[in-house]
């Protein structure tokens, strides 16, 4: 009868994790989720995510909470991104060939007939020692294998390092499959959006999906940074920063309707042609007029208020976004929309208007060379008060090891 009610518990919780997990629209935050539900699940010290594409496995995202804990208040564990061809050589690259589970008691002492062995430089590099792991493929409904999950190190009640139980293997097992759902969709999701960039990329060439992977991803650091310091609770912050890494990509898909004949004038624009260029900002919200998700909703403000400064001086202010002309009740005596500043402009496009800027400095263009490190620093600075809200800036500035991180990932 315990052994039933045991059972029962564990089903519905996984019933309950995977709910959760499928709530997840943006594939980067999903990842990290699905990984940290995984290890929740298992007691895992740590462990990674790879994504299949072709015959290549990418690494995604990864978590470590012996390595984390050494780090200072605030700060998080930073690492490499990097591909490998599938084969039978890596312990991920097995699972993901075979399609089989692997449970390794001790990566260390892996049986010399085994086609497959543990590279050890991590461990060498950061002093960790990795000892049990459970490698998962992520199949498809087909079959098919998007990715692997590994979690690392199960941990007893008392923290104490053991093998993981082959009884966890069935409920991982379905837990992957689950989780494997949730990240076609957020593929898809993602692939979708890309598409969208790739639209305005044929008329912009400034507007690529690395740039807006690397303003979406800014985004949420400094976001997250910000939330933790106003003690937002923990369940908003991970629904919102979800809804933030989707709608800060289309921050400038407004771009579309405006003309090539500007979008690609490699001079100074005329008055006329600002002006002209100014209105993808409602152009863009637009797009997203009709409201049917938190999505909507976010990226529809981004894309309207993302080039508002704090002190009033940026555009459009207060416009209806269907018409385009001044709200009423807002309008200025030379018939211009009144300044929105401050904490009237939302605090999402507030954010994506730091993330954009140091993207736009920090990037070689068509018309410049790249800033120097120094120079994109001095220019976030000093815009503090004036053009960005100064608390998010140095919410950037605390968060920028994470940063520099991202931009590497997305060359």
């Amino acid at each position: 009868m315990k052994n039933n009610k045991t059972k029962a518990a564990m089903l519905k919780r996984l019933l309950d994790i995977s709910a959760a997990v499928a709530n997840f629209k943006d594939l980067d935050i999903l990842l990290e989720k699905i990984l940290s539900q995984a290890r929740e699940i298992a007691n895992a010290d740590a462990g990674s995510i790879y994504i299949k594409e072709k015959n290549m496995l990418h690494f995604r995202v990864t978590q470590n909470d012996t390595l984390s804990k050494l780090l200072p208040p605030g700060k998080k564990l930073q690492y490499s991104y990097f591909s490998m061809e599938i084969d039978n050589s890596t312990i991920s690259g097995y699972a993901a060939n075979t399609g089989e589970i692997l449970n390794i008691k001790d990566v260390y002492k892996i049986d010399k007939n085994a086609p497959y062995n543990f590279g050890k430089k991590y461990d060498e590099k950061t002093n960790y020692r990795t000892k049990s792991m459970l490698t998962i493929p992520l199949k498809t409904n087909i079959g098919q294998i998007a990715g692997v999950l590994q979690i690392i190190n199960a941990k007893n009640a008392s923290n104490k390092l053991i093998p993981f139980s082959k009884s966890l293997i069935p409920v991982m097992e379905y837990f992957a499959n689950s989780a494997t759902i949730s990240i076609e969709r957020a593929q898809m999701t993602r692939e979708i959006i890309l598409r969208m960039i790739k639209m305005a990329e044929l008329r912009d060439p400034k507007e690529t999906g690395a740039h807006v992977n690397r303003v979406g991803s800014y985004a949420v650091e400094i976001y997250e940074k910000w939330a933790l310091k106003n003690k937002i609770d923990v369940l908003d912050i991970e629904r919102n920063r979800d809804i933030l890494r989707i709608a800060a990509m289309l921050h400038d898909v407004g771009k579309v309707g405006i003309s090539d004949i500007i979008l690609k004038k490699n001079a100074k624009f005329t008055p006329e042609e600002y002006d002209e260029m100014k209105k993808h900002t409602i152009l863009g919200a637009n797009l997203f007029g009709e409201m049917n998700s938190e999505v909507d909703v976010a990226a529809s403000q981004i894309a309207l208020n993302h080039h508002e400064r704090w002190d009033g001086k940026g555009y459009p202010g207060y416009v209806d976004t269907f018409t385009g002309k001044p709200v009423e009740g807002r309008l200025l005596e030379d018939g211009r929309p009144a300044e929105k500043k401050e904490r009237e402009i939302p605090l999402f496009a507030r954010i994506v208007s730091i993330a954009d800027v140091f993207d736009a400095l920090a990037s070689p263009r068509i018309y410049k060379e790249a800033w120097t490190e120094d120079e994109v620093l001095k220019a976030i600075k000093n815009g503090a008060g004036t053009q960005f809200d100064p608390e998010l800036v140095d919410c950037f500035f605390e968060t920028y090891d994470t940063i520099k991180s991202i931009k590497n990932r997305y060359e």
